[in-house]
């Protein structure tokens, strides 16, 4: 039987397959409640704390949501209104938070930041997204696979572009413990940290996956199940980084041909905001400085019925809740 009941969630390196999959079980009868309207408030009583030092839509949503779902009240901090790592350290500020709160979830910049609130905060703390990791978004995208092809195991799952931080980072981590076969396909420089291929590898040992860095597109989404990609450079970033970056990894844009290189099912993820046209005001900026109509993913692909990515988005908010109900022991 397993019991999460306490426990922190800030990486899926911290969680066993059999875990993962009770969490993934336990979104699925959430969304399931969800649907049909059956309440699912059983933690009544009992409040959380959102420190958000980067903006957020879907985490944002998805936590309050949730929470709400779960009969709890939410306590939103952004970079203005919280005191956290400037004029109060971040253990003072745990410790704070731990003892008003039931949990703590945190989105921001280093993964040193949310396992120092866990350290000293007496409740779980939930990683929402660091630089190095975003586990919520795995259990979501992990959800849709199951709900788009019934299994995990085997599953060819292909992420295109910068694969050296949280989202490449993540992607691997989980197709390693759930036994999935991982490519991160990019250049040579933009391939995650060997260190964590290392300790990637030693998982798949144990779940049968396989672990594989390509710099060749047509090679790596050959016969792929699942295409990812994510933006390629994060906002407020220096204009020579997105100059170097649309260089180096335009090649590895995910494009029609791109997904017919996959199977005849073959689905596109993507973990949003996306810049697929020129509909937001940044994406009309990148047009006029750049000369680009979309950057990552093309429109059509985004709009194609191979794209999950708004089952994906709905999925945040179900697989958040099992998150917080199986840590705080609803």
């Amino acid at each position: 039987m397993v019991n999460l009941k306490g426990r922190d969630f800030l990486t899926l390196k911290d969680f066993s397959q059999e875990e993962i999959r009770y969490l993934l079980d336990l979104a699925a009868e959430l969304k399931e409640k969800k649907k049909q309207g059956v309440p699912v408030d059983t933690l009544r009583g009992k409040n959380v704390a959102l420190i958000f030092e980067k903006t957020s839509t879907r985490t944002r949503c998805s936590f309050e949501v949730a929470a709400h779902d779960l009969g709890m009240g939410t306590t939103y901090l952004d970079p203005k209104s919280s005191q956290i790592g400037k004029k109060e350290s971040i253990e003072d500020t745990a410790k704070v938070l731990g003892s008003m709160f039931e949990g703590i979830e945190y989105r921001g910049y280093g993964q040193e930041i949310v396992e120092e609130l866990a350290r000293h905060a007496d409740v779980p703390v939930w990683n929402g997204l660091t630089n190095e990791y975003h586990p919520t978004q795995m259990l979501a995208d992990m959800q849709t696979i199951l709900e788009n092809f019934g299994t995990l195991k085997g599953i060819k799952l292909v992420y295109m572009g910068d694969a050296r931080y949280n989202m490449g980072n993540s992607y691997m981590i989980a197709c390693a413990k759930m036994g999935m076969d991982f490519v991160a396909c990019a250049p040579k420089k933009y391939f995650p940290d060997q260190a964590l291929v290392d300790q990637c590898l030693e998982y798949a040992k144990e779940s049968g996956a396989t672990i594989t860095l390509t710099e060749d597109v047509m090679e790596g989404t050959k016969d792929a199940d699942v295409i990812c990609t994510d933006v390629w450079v994060s906002m407020g970033e220096p204009d020579e980084v997105w100059e170097e970056r649309i260089h180096d990894l335009t090649p590895y844009k995910v494009t029609k041909e791109v997904m017919a290189n996959g199977k005849r099912g073959a689905i596109f993820l993507h973990c949003l905001p996306s810049f697929h046209d020129l509909k937001t005001q940044i994406g009309e900026e990148m047009g006029k400085r750049f000369g680009l109509t979309e950057m990552e993913v093309t429109d059509e692909v985004f709009r194609s019925e191979q794209s999950k990515v708004f089952q994906e988005a709905e999925n945040r908010m179900h697989t958040i809740k099992a998150v917080m109900a199986a840590t705080l022991g609803a």
